[in-house]
């Protein structure tokens, strides 16, 4: 048998296991970061992660942390490689435990070090990590963490025992009480160490024995802070962008850069900018000015606050994963809190969804009505609009239209990804589960819509249709004619013109409606509800 740590967690498995065996649930799409065990003479670096009964945090080491950590010194918590090992202390896969917690700092200890007090008061920033010693002590030495900036004198030597600072799971050293522990310690790789370490979606790859798996990246949303019940609405609108760019659970890397990752799915939104401030290794910004606004930013070093950039949260696990993957990656991300949007549910749907959340719900129909009443509206809008206000408001009104008045499309990215792109841009599909149009023409077989495209967007020819238009096809007009932008829909075939009665070279062929009994029934003036049936 072999032992490996999948996600912080130590698993058994045989000796001929492959990655597959130990991730069979997680979609095959979807990269893992592959971490080898080392050894300590080769484990120097800036950052290693922290393993704790409360949660995992990562660390990033001044030069003197590093060189202890190097030495071994972190083995009185567990060895440098695995984070099971002996310690100075004797006792094999030692723990250190919560010795105080007060306003200022948390302390775990003690343990042996050898460090000369330097016996003088410091002042100490928030998140910092301290070796010092109790009366003066170093038989009696801890491991201290800053909650608040304080002066103290901690038993440290003369630079004051600064070991480090707490870049990503910062929360956990207000969780800290009384009995939690510190069980082990691992080095994280750089986002150049890759000689031991690597990305991969190859569920052949074979395991080996004090491998780290990690499989996916969490996120903690600004202003969100599910432990003390604290919400602030500071960043609602954008960190609403992130969670609409991250709703799918997963982040597609457009970009990797010697300081950060990009995923450009949401390329081109209009995003607010609502909190400036230092961007650390972990924190997720949403960029607001630019070619690349709407593009959401995952930093694997510190670098300054930045007015183009807004901060919509932080890693909480699996920075490794951010910083080892490439271009073309893709990766599983939990976000917490998950997206709360009820738009395209059916509304019994969405009650669900509410309730499991604590959410208070009022609507524009009965909701005393039997399941199947319910299980026959769709909800079209809501307030408030984003996550954390709903969350912060602890209700949410809702408004519904019948389920035949809701018409299922299906779009053709591959043929036309430019224009379907447009069109859900216009419909608002591109925000939200539901999309809308107005009906301002109707005649016979044809059926057009008007989505209001913008003077500025170019909608250039693409999958212009050959030789006939099959019944349903749906089309927009592109800028080779004056009404650019309209879309079209024909309940019959045409070898002449488009859905939107143009000459085929002036329509793009976007995809088609599925439910297409519901198209006799429209009328003129109607605002006509979509969603894409995938």
């Amino acid at each position: 048998m072999k032992t490996v740590r999948l996600d912080g967690q130590i698993r058994e498995v045989d000796d001929n296991a492959v990655l597959g065996d130990l991730i069979p649930d997680l979609s095959a799409r979807y990269s893992a970061a592959i971490i080898k065990e080392t050894h300590s003479e080769e484990s120097s670096t800036q950052n290693i992660r922290l393993f704790t009964s409360a949660g995992d945090m990562v660390i990033e080491l001044t030069q003197r942390g590093s060189e202890l950590f190097a030495a071994g010194f972190f083995g009185v918590i567990g060895s440098a490689g695995t984070g099971t090992g002996s310690g100075d202390n004797g006792d094999a896969g030692a723990q250190l435990k919560v010795k105080w917690s007060d306003r200022q700092t948390v302390a775990f200890g003690d343990f042996k070090s050898g460090i000369v007090p330097g016996k003088k008061t410091r002042t100490y920033q928030p998140y910092e990590v301290i070796l010092g010693c109790g009366g003066y002590d170093p038989d009696s030495s801890y491991l201290i963490f800053s909650k608040i900036k304080h002066n103290a004198d901690h038993g440290a030597d003369e630079s004051g025992g600064v070991i480090g600072v707490v870049v990503s799971g910062r929360k956990i050293i207000s969780k800290w009480n009384a009995g939690d522990t510190i069980t082990g310690a691992e080095r994280i790789v750089s986002k150049t160490d890759k000689s031991n370490s690597f990305v991969t979606d190859d569920r052949s790859t074979p395991l080996e024995d004090g491998m780290s798996i990690i499989t996916y990246v969490g996120i903690n949303a600004r202003g969100y802070d599910a432990d003390s019940g604290t919400i602030s609405i500071e960043a609602s609108e954008s960190v609403e962008h992130m969670l609409i760019a991250l709703k799918k659970n997963e982040f597609s890397v457009s970009l990797s850069a010697s300081g950060f990752i990009t995923d450009q799915s949401m390329k081109g939104g209009i995003v607010p900018q609502e909190v400036r401030d230092t961007r650390l290794a972990g924190t997720v910004t949403v960029r607001t000015k630019g070619k690349q606004s709407g593009s959401v930013y995952i930093y694997t070093k510190d670098i300054p606050g930045s007015s183009n950039h807004t901060v919509t949260g932080n890693v909480t696990h699996g920075l490794e994963l951010v910083k080892l993957a490439n271009k073309g990656c893709v990766f599983k991300v939990e976000t917490v809190p998950p997206q709360i949007d009820l738009r395209g549910m059916a509304l019994d749907d969405a009650l669900k969804i509410a309730e499991s959340h604590g959410i208070k719900v009022t609507a524009d129909t009965d909701l005393t009505a039997g399941g199947e009443s319910l299980a026959k509206r769709v909800v079209i809008e809501q307030m408030p609009p984003n996550t954390i206000e709903v969350l912060n408001e602890g209700r949410v009104d809702l408004k519904t239209v019948e389920l035949s008045h809701v018409i299922g499309i299906k779009l053709d990215d591959v043929n036309a990804p430019r224009t379907c792109g447009i069109f859900r841009e216009v419909t608002g599909l591109k925000w939200y589960d539901i999309g809308k149009m107005p009906l301002i023409f109707k005649f016979e077989d044809v059926t057009l819509f008007d989505p209001k495209v913008s003077q500025k967007i170019t909608i250039n020819i693409e999958n212009t249709p050959k030789d006939e238009v099959e019944p349903f096809t749906l089309a927009m007009t592109n800028d080779s004619r004056k009404s650019t932008g309209l879309v079209g829909v024909r309940s019959v075939a045409s070898k002449d013109f488009g859905p939107t009665s143009e000459p085929f070279e002036a329509t793009n062929i976007i995809g088609k409606v599925i439910e297409t009994e519901k198209i006799a029934s429209l009328k003129e003036g109607d605002t006509v509800y979509i969603r894409e049936v995938r």
